[in-house]
């Protein structure tokens, strides 16, 4: 492994031997949208719920372009076959299983326990991403459940939420998404904010439901608790952190199959990053350690007949410690960035600062749903729970220096000082004093681009740092700014954000995943590790661009004093 910190220059043939497996801070204020316009895309967001509508007496909802492999959709352990399940038998070329055991909490059963992979039951229709995200997921679902009340879908949006409760009775949690291999991991914990969204466009629309709240409050009680229990419980500190439940390689990259091999390239070609992940083949015997690779380390200098002074094959896998970062950062939603080391390889050895403000929120939603109940011994456990994470946060997450939220290594007993867009979140939790949601206003330079906010402020080639802007990345700095009553900063970069969505769609036709903030187009091409492609539908960047439109369209000219400062 010396060799690898030589001048070398790095050719490699990959071998699977053992599984198959700066441009400008701010631009000019963009004109508003014509009406014509915002009917066009309003009408494609209305068209698009039900293009990305699915449901169990669907035939197209069991694709998995994921895992190519014949479709099987698993039932709980002991649950009678509902009528639309054996309509869908029948009329669709797929097999229906049910689970090996009944589940009470996550991580009771693995993906080695179910030798084929499926589609996990739910019996609501839901409203998936789209593209490759061909299912129910978590996070996703907040933004489009956003969405789906703003058209007045609002009966989608409730049975999407039901679903979650049926996750947490049948699977054991509310999941990643509803496929049998996300059974090890949840997503960000964002229930306590579904919930109280529906209850209040049912409110509104004169259908207040106690009887529904009751219920919804013991389930919040359940999906809450898996974060502040074991494994996902950050050392000491009195915060948590993401963490999976399985081991080694994560099936659902059966459609990139050369990630493994990017991130164990990157290392043996960055001397001194992330080198812990690294092991050399005959050095290791646990089976949860995924792959080998093999890779050829040559000298420069080249002849007629190739490349000169190359070495014997590098046999080397990944860690099975790599491989449980690699699987936590796919619970917090954030894959892949370069914020918990590269390609996040550290990702489990962290409180983030989005968790834990999204469980300070949750805390806070508990204890206002319990005092709604009349519970008042237990709106006052939630509310001390509440303050005690916030004093964490305080102690371990705030730097007063640098003005910014940062995620800490626990594990290091060592803050991070790694710029990430999730610093806005204890805005929108309402966890933040004035002091530092003013310090961390002072900062927006740090993120604002010319399409918005940017993730992070480093271009490491994968798709969760710069250049590149996310919906929910916008929605909670939004509506952070918001709350602590920063509304031109706030109403700038919600229109810098929706009027990049609208450009892109008069020029396409499509709504994206994600998109370059400072070229301000759905430019992907410079993604080097990972998934390159940009996705069509897409759920919540359909759902924050309704967010965001009344307040932008019409407050753009006020916020606009602004946008060169």
């Amino acid at each position: 492994m010396a060799r690898k910190s030589l001048p070398l220059r790095f050719c490699f043939n990959l071998i699977f031997l053992l599984a198959p497996l700066s441009a400008l801070m701010y631009a000019q204020q963009p004109a508003e949208p014509t009406a014509s316009d915002q009917a066009k895309i309003r009408e494609y967001i209305r068209q698009g719920w039900k293009q990305l509508s699915r449901s169990m007496n669907e035939c197209g909802s069991l694709v998995d372009t994921k895992v190519t492999k014949k479709p099987f959709l698993y039932l709980p352990s002991g649950m009678p076959v509902p009528e639309s399940v054996r309509n869908l038998k029948s009329s669709c070329d797929v097999q229906v299983a049910f689970l090996p055991k009944k589940i009470d909490k996550l991580g009771e059963i693995s993906s080695s326990d179910i030798p084929q992979q499926g589609l996990l039951y739910l019996p609501n229709r839901y409203v998936v991403p789209g593209g490759r995200f061909n299912e129910m997921y978590g996070w996703d679902s907040y933004f489009i459940i956003r969405g789906l009340i703003q058209d007045g879908e609002v009966a989608t949006a409730k049975g999407m939420v039901e679903n979650f409760f049926f996750e947490i009775d049948n699977y054991g949690a509310l999941l990643n998404a509803n496929r049998t291999y996300f059974l090890t991991r949840s997503q960000p914990p964002l229930l306590s904010s579904m919930i109280l969204d529906v209850a209040e466009a049912q409110k509104k629309a004169g259908r207040k439901d106690d009887s529904w709240m009751k219920r919804a409050y013991e389930h919040a009680v359940r999906d809450h608790s898996l974060w502040t229990s074991e494994p996902h419980i950050a050392g000491n500190t009195g915060l948590a952190r993401y963490f999976d439940f399985g081991n080694g390689p994560v099936p659902e990259t059966g459609d990139d199959p050369h990630y493994y091999a990017e991130v164990a390239t990157y290392v043996l070609t960055h001397p001194g990053e992330g080198s812990a992940y690294l092991r050399m083949h005959d050095q290791v015997n646990d089976k949860a350690a995924g792959p080998t690779f093999a890779f050829k380390l040559c000298s420069e200098g080249t002849s007629e007949h190739g490349v000169q002074g190359c070495g014997p094959d590098e046999k080397v896998r990944l860690s099975a410690d790599y491989y449980k970062a690699d699987r936590a950062m796919r619970e917090s939603g954030f894959d892949i960035s370069f914020r918990h080391g590269p390609f996040s390889g550290l990702a489990h050895h962290f409180a983030g600062i989005d968790l834990n403000s999204l469980l300070y929120k949750y805390e806070i939603d508990l204890a206002n749903m319990a005092r709604s109940l009349g519970l008042s011994n237990d709106a006052a456990k939630w509310q001390q729970q509440a303050d005690a994470r916030k004093s964490a946060i305080n102690k371990y997450l705030w730097n007063q220096k640098a003005g910014l939220f940062f995620d800490y290594d626990f594990i290091a007993n060592k803050q991070s000082d790694y710029h990430f867009s999730t610093t806005f979140y204890p805005l929108w939790a309402g966890l933040a004093s004035r002091e530092q949601a003013r310090a961390v206003v002072a900062n927006l330079r740090i993120f604002e681009r010319p399409g918005g906010v940017v993730t992070s402020d480093r271009e490491t080639g994968v798709q969760w740092d710069s250049p590149y802007a996310w919906a929910p990345v916008q929605w909670f700095a939004v509506m952070g700014l918001r709350k602590y009553g920063f509304a031109a900063e706030a109403e700038r970069l919600a229109q810098k954000f929706d009027s990049m969505v609208l450009e892109n769609f008069l020029r396409d036709g499509t709504i994206r995943e994600k998109y370059n903030v400072i070229s301000r187009t759905t430019d992907t091409t410079a993604i080097t590790g990972g998934y390159k492609e940009n996705v069509i539908g897409f759920g919540w960047t359909n759902g924050v661009f309704l967010d965001f439109l009344p307040a932008s369209a019409s407050k753009a000219k006020a916020a606009s004093a602004g946008s060169n400062k």
